[in-house]
């Protein structure tokens, strides 16, 4: 089966009376609850725009503070289990801002969580992915706010030199 493109659908749901839309839109929120926290996150957070930051930043804080730092190899699980995570809800919001704040965010509470002590390579190479992550993202960046998060970049990448 040969599905149509986005813009073919796109000018379709065009055509369609409110009332469908919204049924459409709540269909495809009970696929999946990726759909439906996308979905809450667009109409609950449209006044507040730190409002998805926020809930993100909380379920990592939440996810770091129940992982598994027993060992090497259940710290370097939970390592890639929150950052999977992150990665999903990064897929949710295109303002490099919260994008960077939250990438910025998953690096700190590594280094806090001393995840990197353990010497395990697969933790060191998913923390220098997320620092080319964070390079990529705040030279994509208006030079204002890249001085404003100079400080943020600096940290991060120094402890990356260290590591």
């Amino acid at each position: 089966m040969e599905l149509p493109s986005l813009a073919a659908i796109k000018k379709e749901l065009q055509y369609l009376p409110q009332e469908e839309l919204v049924g459409l839109l709540l269909e495809t929120a009970k696929f999946t609850r990726d759909n439906k926290q996308f979905l809450f996150f667009k109409v609950f957070g449209r006044e507040n725009p730190q409002f998805f930051q926020h809930m993100v930043e909380e379920e990592l804080a939440d996810a770091f503070e129940s992982a598994n730092m027993d060992r090497a190899y259940y710290a370097k699980k939970s390592a890639q289990a929150i950052s999977r995570k992150l990665n999903k809800y990064l897929k949710f919001t295109k303002d490099k801002t919260v994008q960077l704040e939250l990438v910025g965010f998953f690096c700190t509470k590594l280094i806090e969580y001393q995840y990197l002590d353990f010497g395990n390579e697969v933790i060191h190479n998913l923390y220098e992915m997320q620092v080319a992550k964070v390079r990529k993202i705040f030279s994509s960046l208006h030079p204002d706010l890249q001085y404003d998060y100079q400080p943020l970049v600096d940290n991060i990448e120094q402890y990356s030199k260290h590591v």
